[in-house]
């Protein structure tokens, strides 16, 4: 896949999946030494777990890498604090890198040291694994209400097209699928998405009549990329009524032969 066929959203996906999956079809994650950066409340730390020889998860937010450290984790996860601008690891010594819509809480001004700093990291022919969601689907526009992303979101989109056109990580391949998402009631939804420690939300709410209190089923468009030094970018993307999109990318180490992808 070449980076001029990169898109940073498709209107036209219709694949539902849970990331879980995409995961396993995309990555060779048994017996892998993995790095994560931005691992947040360590959900697909704990995953990615359960096959990778060992997870270093990485957070910049100090309350959520607190209860993260405090909490019961396997025996191959290590919860460090660092950023993905820069990393505290040796060169060459991880075989995969991921981002689970982590990228584009970075400072825009400090995109292009990430990548190079997964460069910096990646073994050779080692991959990185950079999941986003996309600006679209009903979710999104929820969230655009009290917090719009499209600014850092195309940012991060571009600084996955400058890693792959400048070579230093080559293009796998681009996904994109639909995730869906369910809330039982707005106490819920306040507690996963407006009560994050990374992100002060303010909210000013008035109501006119008394409402109901009914589930909330939306879908969230999502995109993954995976990318390998001078290597491949995949991306995965996930849209539609109730779900969330996603776009995923895969890249490989720039110089490694892509024949060996799985």
């Amino acid at each position: 896949m070449k980076a001029s066929e990169m898109r940073i959203a498709d209107p036209n996906a219709l694949r539902i999946a849970d990331e879980g999956d995409i995961l396993k079809e995309c990555l060779p994650l048994p017996g892998a030494k993995v790095l994560e950066l931005g691992c947040g409340k360590a959900e697909k730390t704990r995953l990615v777990a359960q096959t990778a020889a060992s997870v270093l998860a990485l957070e910049v937010d100090v309350i959520q890498l607190a209860e993260n450290q405090a909490a019961e984790k396997p025996g191959n996860v290590q919860f460090a604090f660092g950023g993905a601008e820069s990393i505290p690891a040796d060169n060459s010594s991880v075989d995969i890198v991921l981002m689970f819509k982590s990228l584009h809480h970075v400072p825009i001004e400090r995109m292009d040291d990430t990548f190079s700093e997964i460069h910096r990291v990646l073994k050779s022919g080692g991959l990185a694994y950079i999941s986003e969601p996309v600006y679209a689907g009903d979710f999104n526009e929820i969230l655009r209400l009290f917090h719009d992303e499209k600014v850092v979101r195309e940012a991060a989109f571009a600084a996955e097209m400058k890693a792959v056109t400048t070579q230093r990580l080559s293009l796998v391949s681009q996904t994109f699928f639909l995730q869906p998402m369910h809330f039982d009631d707005f106490s819920q939804f306040e507690n996963r998405i407006l009560k994050v420690t990374h992100t002060e939300h303010r909210l000013s709410l008035r109501f006119t009549k008394p409402y109901a209190r009914n589930s909330i089923a939306i879908c969230h468009q999502t995109g993954q990329l995976s990318i390998c030094p001078s290597g491949s970018i995949f991306s995965e993307k996930t849209a539609r009524s109730g779900s969330d999109l996603d776009t995923r990318l895969r890249l490989r180490l720039a110089g490694h032969d892509p024949n060996g992808l799985p």
